[in-house]
């Protein structure tokens, strides 16, 4: 049984009296029409008899998030506090969705760390949650999975190489791809090559003196220093599997020129986070597509002291912004760039639709144009603010966007 022919899920439907953000400029007036999930229209002329009024509110793709961490937080509300992996998600898919995301790859990451309560097994157990949510017919929004492994997690690397074992994949970068991000956060390399930023993390979120930040510091490099044959060991595979089109593989935090070449002569084809212009500069030379981080745009720099995202994005080395911890980040992320007179309103839209589509190879979305995906967000921007008013995309049904506008009108 398809989506569409599943009680309540609707999708088609129309909007009129809405301000179009296409890839290169604006449309007043316009109106968009999408039927069976797919935009069959956007245009200016007469809109059909049945079309929502939209208020003359913004209308942009859906958002596509690559990377958000959200999940494995939102299944520990409380410390000692645990909820369910279903509930979690079904939770955290209403963040996203008041956020304007229709696309999101949840961060899962294969290791084993008490300190952020992950475990290999509850990788599995998320993986296993999202992929029954898909085919279930109840998720509102896509639901993808960012796979991330800790290089020097050796249980990690063996249990993610079992399960993308299991799971049939294409090997043509597609859409059905595996992402993978290989991430390696030893003090000293990475986003924490300067380890100042760091230092000052741990006094932060540990309540922690400078100087037991130091020590604690120096001991968790001495205990990945001994664990660094993981790494050697995992990158056989992975290097194979990236080469042969088995898995989309991410360079993260690449900081230096040596990072970036290492990561292309693995098979990476994105370069998320970079740390530095040298990195982002010849990351964009190499052919591999940049991922920054939305809260850096947000903040106007990163939290760890690294390159500024606004400066990326002003000199065209970011293709696609994520949320990384913050979903409303993302529709926020439009707001400041425009404000702080970065880029156009349709170019920072595109760093957080079109762009982040075209990296994880999801060539059917992230346009307002005939023939590609029916996901949808309907807000309003003041200054450096962006609000959100409804959020619909292929898979949601008609009156939850009806709803969302009588809100509005009410209001």
């Amino acid at each position: 049984m398809t989506i569409a022919s599943l009680p309540g899920r609707n999708t088609s439907f129309a909007l009129r009296n809405v301000t179009a953000v296409l890839p290169n400029t604006l449309m007043e007036d316009a109106h968009v029409v999408v039927e069976d999930g797919v935009i069959t229209s956007v245009g200016s002329g007469p809109a059909p008899a049945h079309a929502t009024d939209g208020h003359g509110l913004l209308c942009l793709p859906g958002l596509v998030d690559t990377h958000n961490d959200g999940l494995e937080r939102e299944i520990m509300p409380r410390p000692g506090a645990p909820v369910s992996p279903h509930f979690a998600l079904v939770s955290f898919e209403s963040r996203v969705r008041a956020a304007g995301i229709t696309t999101l790859f949840h961060g899962i990451s294969w290791e084993n760390d008490s300190k952020w309560n992950r475990t290999v097994e509850l990788a599995g157990e998320f993986c296993a949650t999202i992929a029954e949510f898909e085919t279930s017919g109840q998720s509102l929004i896509d639901h993808r999975v960012l796979h991330r492994l800790d290089a020097r997690d050796g249980e990690g690397a063996q249990a993610l190489r079992q399960y993308l074992a299991t799971r049939e994949t294409r090997h043509d970068f597609g859409p059905s791809t595996p992402l993978v991000s290989f991430e390696d956060h030893t003090p000293g390399q990475g986003q924490y090559t300067d380890q100042s930023g760091l230092v000052r993390y741990l006094m932060g979120t540990k309540n922690l003196t400078h100087e037991q930040a130091t020590t604690e510091i120096e001991k968790l490099y001495h205990e990945r220093e001994s664990k660094k044959h993981h790494r050697d060991t995992a990158l056989q595979w992975i290097t194979a599997d990236a080469q042969s089109g088995e898995m989309r593989l991410i360079g993260h935090d690449l900081a230096t020129a040596d990072e970036v070449r290492e990561a292309t002569q693995w098979g990476a084809h994105i370069a998320e986070f970079p740390t530095t212009l040298e990195a982002a500069r010849l990351a964009r030379e190499e052919g591999l597509r940049s991922v920054c981080g939305a809260p850096n745009v947000l903040r106007g720099a990163s939290h760890s002291g690294n390159v500024s995202a606004r400066e990326l994005i002003a000199l065209e080395l970011c293709d696609g912004l994520c949320s990384d911890y913050l979903p409303y980040s993302m529709v926020s992320a439009i707001a400041v760039l425009v404000a702080e007179d970065v880029c156009s309103l349709p170019k920072a839209t595109r760093l957080v639709t079109r762009g982040p589509a075209l990296t994880v190879g999801l060539e059917d979305r992230g346009i307002l144009a005939a023939g590609y995906r029916g996901d949808l967000v309907l807000g309003r921007i003041a200054g450096r603010n962006a609000q959100v008013i409804a959020t619909y995309s292929a898979v949601t049904s008609r009156e939850t966007l009806d709803d969302g506008m009588r809100e509005l009108v009410e209001a």
